[in-house]
């Protein structure tokens, strides 16, 4: 059997990294298309994945941009697959549905966010997706509600599950904060607001006295935050969460890994009350906080109620081990739609 994988984020070489040992281990052949983003060829090449690059270029965020990138990338990835000819097509994107439906093979969309905040994703994906893969909280809409695959669980539980996942590096730092600030480019953040320049100063002023600051950020970093920021290998960002006090993030992916891990985390953005999986984290799990905008005030007495707390991660831990008892193994759901 022969799988085609197409990524367009880091976020997804973590979601199928283990699935790719697996089916490897059971000898089916993988081939893994990608188009650039962020450090997603670092990643490939740090773990000695051998790739192609269809759309070596960032693109830009209007429309127009998006539609004739959307047409390239559909013309380059259907020249692979014809020559590939695997038997599967698996991704968390929607070039593969279309080149699935065109050369009749099944395509597999594996996604986590509802249907109604990435619209247009599921409106250009679904209706040509042989199957969704989506947990039974998030929204797919109920005209591709039939096309369901449902599992209990999370995208970084794939990753982060400790059947999959044992911290390797123990970070010589007492007590140390991780503030993320993400770039929100993607099409669909389009008019949504994160972590501002303002905020983190507050935050950093609230808490150097007794902790360590370290700043993940997209782009290029304020001088005045230069001092703070984050430099390890990309391999290393979740041991470096998973022992971390605490995570300030605008980023959903990160909030939602420290939530798996064990590790409280308040996500800021105006996202908050929209994702059904952070959500469900939130409210059902406790593991992590939201906070829109006009919070901010919110969200920094959430950071002293947290931070006054001495047994925090011994709480997270257990909290943590509840949701575990709880929730499938990924991997393992889409395994069994291949086979």
């Amino acid at each position: 059997m022969k799988v085609l994988f197409y990524l367009g984020h880091p976020a997804h070489f973590h979601l199928f990294k283990n699935l790719f040992t697996k089916l490897i281990e059971n000898g089916t052949e993988i081939k893994i298309v990608i188009k650039t983003k962020d450090i997603l060829e670092h990643l490939l090449i740090e773990n000695n994945y051998k790739f192609i690059n269809i759309y070596d270029k960032e693109r830009k965020d209007n429309k127009l941009q998006i539609l004739y990138a959307l047409i390239e990338k559909d013309i380059k990835l259907f020249n692979v697959i014809s020559k590939y000819k695997p038997n599967y097509l698996l991704g968390t994107s929607i070039e593969i549905t279309h080149i699935g439906k065109l050369l009749n093979i099944p395509s597999i969309v594996v996604n986590e966010d509802d249907f109604d905040v990435v619209p247009e994703f599921a409106i250009l994906s679904y209706p040509f997706a042989t199957k969704i893969i989506a947990p039974y909280c998030c929204k797919v809409g109920k005209i591709w509600e039939n096309k369901r695959i449902g599992y209990n669980g999370y995208h970084e539980l794939a990753y982060l599950h400790p059947k999959y996942y044992k911290p390797k590096k123990n970070y010589n730092i007492n007590k140390y904060i991780i503030i993320r600030m993400s770039a929100l480019n993607a099409y669909h953040d389009k008019n949504i607001s994160g972590m501002t320049l303002e905020l983190v100063k507050n935050i950093i002023n609230k808490v150097k006295k007794e902790y360590f600051i370290f700043i993940s950020y997209e782009g290029n970093i304020p001088e005045e935050l230069k001092k703070y920021q984050l430099k390890i290998k990309y391999s290393e960002i979740h041991d470096f969460i998973y022992y971390a006090s605490l995570v300030v993030s605008d980023s959903q992916t990160m909030s939602a890994e420290a939530a798996v891990l064990g590790t409280p985390s308040l996500r800021y953005n105006d996202f908050v009350g929209r994702i059904n999986y952070l959500e469900e984290l939130e409210h059902k799990y406790g593991l992590t906080f939201g906070f829109r905008k006009n919070e901010q005030k919110k969200l920094l007495d959430k950071l002293d109620d947290l931070l006054i707390k001495n047994n925090l991660k011994e709480i997270w831990k257990e909290k943590r081990n509840k949701m575990l008892s709880e929730v499938d193994d990924l991997n393992e759901v889409i395994y069994n739609e291949l086979r």
